[in-house]
């Protein structure tokens, strides 16, 4: 049976959602699973990261994201220390400013946890001594809002965190492993889509960037993150035009427009499908608010 976490159990009261569990060292906890996310650091000592039936060893440096709903423990530990950020995807669901530009960004969160099984952990991020020392002297900073709680914390404390996501997604893209390179490569095609989600998007050239033939692309696309090139370009789409219907006073077809869709009334359709709303319901429910 497995156990699983509750968000309420582990989260400030406040609803706050982002928290600090530090394991210094980890003791046995057995399987668990969790309706939250974790950002793991481990910080010294070794053990086994199990996962149903497969397990990897763990050393002072491993980075990596345990997702909402899978199922982990930690078993034969000598010492293991370990950070756990743990967060609500929401967090992230939000405001990111240009994370997404980097490919270790969607490496990280995205494509390492969905290959896991496949590169049998060898894709995690591994931070030497110094870039280590940097992430942790991250945690302090949010770790030190999250205890205090002066007015204004939340805004220092998401900002350290987005800082510690940044500076991760960094080494991520800096690593020269092989087994991480090759997640980078279609991390880099993700980053294409994001940052040109308003203009025509050829599968040829995603393939390309990805040094995949087309359908090594597709597949491989869909199995890390669930769904296929063009529905996730049109996910992006949607997603900026709510921004857009939020803050902009454009007629539908402007935003249809802008966003990279030549009918508006197809935007109009996947818009309402995605966000369950049509964008005139979706601008007037926003601005009621």
């Amino acid at each position: 049976m497995v156990r699983v976490l509750r968000k309420q159990d582990w989260f400030h009261a406040d609803g706050f959602p982002i928290s600090i569990e530090r394991r210094d060292p980890q003791e046995p906890f057995g399987l668990h699973a969790h309706d939250f996310s974790e950002l793991v650091l481990i910080t010294g000592g070794r053990g086994l990261h199990v996962t149903g039936r497969e397990s990897w060893p763990l050393a002072a440096g491993d980075v990596f994201v345990i997702g909402p709903s899978r199922p982990h423990d930690y078993r034969n530990m000598a010492d293991l220390r370990l950070i756990n950020i743990l967060f609500e995807p929401r967090v992230l669901e939000r405001q990111t400013w240009d994370l997404p530009a980097l490919p270790g960004y969607h490496a990280l969160f995205n494509l390492e946890p969905a290959w896991r099984s496949r590169h049998q952990f060898r894709s995690r991020l591994h931070l030497q001594a110094p870039e280590l020392a940097r992430a942790v002297a991250l945690v302090d900073m949010i770790d030190e809002e999250l205890q205090r709680r002066d007015p204004g914390f939340a805004a220092l404390a998401v900002a350290s965190f987005m800082q510690l996501i940044g500076y991760l997604a960094r080494c991520y893209s800096r690593s020269r492993d092989p087994d991480t390179r090759s997640l980078l490569r279609i991390a880099e095609a993700i980053t294409h889509l994001e940052s040109r989600y308003d203009q025509p998007i050829n599968l040829d050239e995603l393939a390309s960037i990805a040094h995949m033939s087309k359908r090594t692309f597709m597949r491989a696309f869909t199995r890390a993150t669930g769904t296929t090139p063009i529905a996730y370009l049109i996910q992006l789409r949607v997603r900026h035009a709510a921004a857009l219907l939020r803050r902009e006073p454009l007629n539908i077809s402007e935003v249809a427009y802008r966003v990279g869709f030549e009918d508006s009334n197809y935007f109009s359709r996947q818009f309402r499908q995605i966000m369950g709303a049509s964008p005139r319901e979706y601008r007037r429910a926003s601005v009621s608010v």
